[in-house]
């Protein structure tokens, strides 16, 4: 369920560049093989592991680096990660990632960041983040230090921060929704303790071909009929962690379904009591497999997967 170039999207957290005088960083990545899917394009959840580890040398470049969080006892959380999609990333790809900080609010705080191929220069991603800051002992949400103003926005105060959009409430629907059972693994946990933000991503991606494949239609029979699924933009909420041996229900199902596009959300429950850990939604885009033009839904496809 990949393609090749994708359109500008509507943005909420994203915006345009604005990082003015503040301090940024640029970190590139070659693409290794071992980072792509079936379709030879870089798996979604890698573009946001490509992020938090350019996010983790930015903080270090100016100071605060693995060892100052130990020492301080705070650490910081992702909660809501917004990405647009412009151009798929391949095998072989280098891909150069500039970050900085936008802004502060008492124990927040939201990065913004760039993805744009090596060579050519051209936007791959566009991507925001928030951050809660953490006093690691409580699991609390902390004060930000001033120290972190001054160093992340040394040309004076950061304006005003807009006001955040929510994350939009959708139900699950009665009818028409894929449900899988999953174990959080080892291979899922962080240095945290828990599971790390970019494998939310993965369950869903899963969630999405699983839920297709049980309507009839497999990667390859997409294939053979011509046509992949792109997605142009994810939003993850992240309400509370998953950690090791919790049992898991993803949930998926389409809403907006048009002539060429669909919108598939997805929610994550622990079963043991129900709770919701994290939410997620992907703007999908119908496209030639050849061509990478967008192309309507085939009719057979929409009467299998629509509500």
């Amino acid at each position: 369920m990949r393609g090749l170039i994708l359109p500008v999207t509507r943005r909420a957290l994203i915006r345009g560049v604005g990082y003015g005088m503040r301090p940024s960083l640029e970190r590139t990545f070659r693409v290794r093989h071992y980072e792509c899917d079936a379709y030879e394009m870089v798996y979604y959840t890698n573009y946001l592991r490509y992020i938090q580890e350019t996010a983790m040398d930015a903080s270090a470049d100016v100071g605060f680096d693995a060892a100052w969080y130990t020492a301080n006892g705070t650490s910081w959380l992702v909660r809501e990660t917004e990405i647009e999609y412009h151009r798929l990333l391949r095998y072989g790809d280098s891909v150069r990632v500039k970050t900085w900080v936008e802004d502060f609010r008492h124990a927040m705080s939201r990065r913004a960041y760039e993805l744009r191929e090596d060579a050519s220069g051209a936007l791959a991603a566009r991507a925001a983040t928030e951050w809660v800051y953490l006093d690691t002992a409580k699991g609390k949400p902390a004060r930000i230090p001033g120290a972190f103003k001054e160093k992340f926005v040394p040309d004076g105060p950061p304006p005003e921060p807009e006001k955040r959009p929510r994350f939009p409430e959708h139900p699950v629907p009665e009818q028409g929704v894929f449900r899988q059972r999953r174990r959080v693994e080892w291979r899922d946990i962080d240095p945290a303790q828990h599971v790390n933000n970019s494998v939310y991503l993965a369950y869903a991606e899963d969630s999405a071909v699983e839920a297709s494949m049980a309507a009839g239609w497999t990667p390859a029979r997409m294939r053979e009929q011509g046509f992949t699924i792109q997605v142009r933009r994810h939003r993850i909420e992240y309400k509370l962690p998953a950690v090791l041996g919790d049992d898991l229900e993803v949930s998926t199902w389409l809403e907006k379904i048009g002539e060429s596009s669909a919108v598939r959300h997805y929610t994550m429950i622990r079963v043991s009591d129900g709770v919701l850990l994290a939410r997620a939604l992907a703007e999908l885009e119908w496209r030639d497999a050849r061509t990478g033009e967008a192309v309507p839904m085939p009719p057979p496809y929409r009467s299998a997967v629509g509500p």
